[in-house]
């Protein structure tokens, strides 16, 4: 995921801007602009409370549990502790599994990423585990079998490819641990000798060391400080270069580290791929970051006068931990739709993706055992700024031999105004491979420690989408899953002529970025799922 610059962006579809570049401050709009309607708002989202005001007041609704596949979730958060799903079948920490679901003490849900001794935290990426995969295979042959002359061909590709990245992002690592080094002993030096908290220009000008380290931290400080002039702080500064330092150090000694083996702390037969019954119940895990802003899109809680109130009214949410810092593996995403299909959930929200697919044909089966089980699959289409109708992006809707799941939605990211940049900079984008595009840029939602942050990314757009349809589905529970997802696409709200500026470069027209060419709208939905269900009704 090149287009991230934070810990968690391997596979998690958050997209943020380089750490040390200059930010344009983002236009004045509310935090809970996602929620709102273009025509009473002027800013361009779900038009979910107009759908609440106007068409669902006092209309009664059903529960609808949706599970999301990600890195964890802080199901104690004030926002979200009213929503998280309670398995009734399980007595908690008795040790004995007591729904019989193969799980035990599975009461919030489960970590396909965990075992007896502990969690994984960070993992390879695909890429690294192919070359593993193909370097044994191909390293030492001096002649290569006919039959096998395609799958050497990629492995050369996979290969150089490897070696290019790896050595990329060492010299990244390297870069940002020096300077974050030399700042920080800088700084720190500087206060010491100073003995102020606070450094400013005036006090490092007014002060005239002799001493060799002295003179090179002040000299280095002010420097930097004229860098950062009315952006930001020196503090800032600090935090913005660990955080870099910390990112890179994650790729560097887990994401290209060919002797990192997750699966000893996971303790399965990682071979066995259609293995189950492995992992632990805790659904946090070592940094939820990401799970929780998600969970809170689709379902922080509306009643409680704190924090934000999310898309749907009446949900509850399954913690389903598969993914790394790094890249998810297909068994456990194939394990985590199975479970969440198996305890009930109706929609899933798959906030991740990665360009290889090894045991693809694991993560097909699950996929369509949740299309035979009327489950609707809603994935972000990535931050890449690629066309996914060429650059392939895994999970996907299209099976091994070539047919297409017909529960699956892949989701765009969209900004509040319409002008050029209304398109996610980093948003992929295909007129075969995405749906709609929905609100992603600048999100606001819930963080662990009963925090809140803003963050983009395809990341925000699909749990958008999500939320959107857990409340269509609340409301008018009798749809199915395929009718739910042609009623969300049919609904969406189309910008004909819009010209915007086409991520990865150059501009194109907005209908070209989908197969709908538009964005999710839960008031349109709302009024189209009426319609249908008046249809029924007539037919009877």
């Amino acid at each position: 995921m090149n287009s991230c610059a934070r810990l968690l962006c391997g596979v998690l579809f958050l997209a943020l801007p380089s750490l040390l570049a200059a930010q344009t401050p983002p236009a004045e709009v509310p935090n809970d602009w996602f929620l709102r309607d273009p025509q009473t708002d002027q800013v361009q989202g779900v038009s979910a409370e107009k759908a609440y005001a106007t068409l669902l007041k006092g209309q009664p609704s059903r529960p609808v549990i949706v599970a999301i596949i990600d890195s964890g979730i802080d199901i104690e958060h004030e926002d979200l502790k009213s929503v998280i799903w309670v398995n009734e079948g399980e007595i908690p920490n008795n040790g004995m599994d007591d729904d019989k679901n193969g799980y035990i003490d599975d009461v919030h849900g489960w970590n396909f990423i965990g075992g007896k001794e502990g969690n994984v935290e960070a993992d390879t990426y695909e890429l690294t585990r192919e070359y593993i995969r193909l370097n044994k295979k191909f390293e030492n042959l001096s002649k290569i079998p006919k039959k096998q002359k395609a799958e050497y061909q990629s492995y050369l590709k996979i290969k150089d490819k490897f070696h290019k990245l790896k050595a990329k992002n060492e010299q990244e690592y390297n870069q940002y641990r020096n300077l974050y080094i030399n700042v920080k002993l800088s700084v720190d030096t500087l206060k010491s000798v100073l003995k102020t908290d606070t450094l400013t220009t005036e006090a490092i000008a007014a002060f005239n060391p002799s001493d060799p380290t002295l003179i090179f931290a002040k000299g280095f400080v002010m420097n930097i400080l004229k860098n950062v002039g009315e952006e930001g702080t020196l503090e800032e500064m600090i935090g913005q270069l660990k955080e870099a330092y910390d990112y890179y150090k994650v790729i560097v000694e887990y994401g290209y580290n060919e002797n990192f083996d997750s699966r000893q702390i996971v303790g399965d037969t990682y071979s066995n791929i259609y293995e189950k019954n492995y992992g632990n119940n805790d659904v946090k895990g070592p940094d939820p970051s990401h799970g929780t802003h998600v969970a809170g899109i689709i379902a922080a809680d509306r009643k409680n006068d704190i924090g934000i109130k999310g898309i749907a009214d009446n949900v509850k949410i399954m913690p389903v931990r598969a993914v790394p810092n790094g890249d998810e593996r297909d068994k456990d995403v194939a394990n985590a739709i199975l479970y969440a299909v198996n305890n009930g959930a109706k929609i899933i929200n798959m906030s991740f993706g990665k360009s290889f697919s090894p045991e693809k044909e694991a993560v097909d089966k699950a996929v369509k055992y949740a299309e035979q089980k009327g489950v609707l699959l809603i994935h972000a289409a990535g931050n890449e700024s690629e066309d996914i109708d060429v650059d392939k992006n895994y999970p996907s809707r299209f099976y091994l031999d070539g047919k297409e799941a017909k529960n699956w939605l892949e989701i765009g990211a969209s900004s509040a105004g319409t002008g050029a940049d209304f398109v996610g900079s980093f948003s992929n984008f295909g007129k075969k491979q995405v749906d709609l595009f929905a609100p992603g840029v600048d999100i606001y939602s819930t963080y662990p420690g009963n925090t809140y942050k803003d963050e983009s990314g395809t990341s925000m757009a699909s749990p958008t989408t999500a939320g959107v349809a857990a409340l269509v589905l609340s409301y008018f529970p009798e749809l199915t899953a395929i009718e739910l997802k042609n009623v969300l696409r049919s609904s969406t709200r189309k910008f004909d002529g819009l010209e915007v500026q086409k991520p990865g470069g150059g501009r194109t027209l907005f209908s070209n970025l989908s197969n709908t060419g538009g964005l999710i709208n839960a008031y349109e939905a709302v009024k189209m799922a009426q319609d249908l269900k008046a249809q029924k009704q007539l037919k009877k």
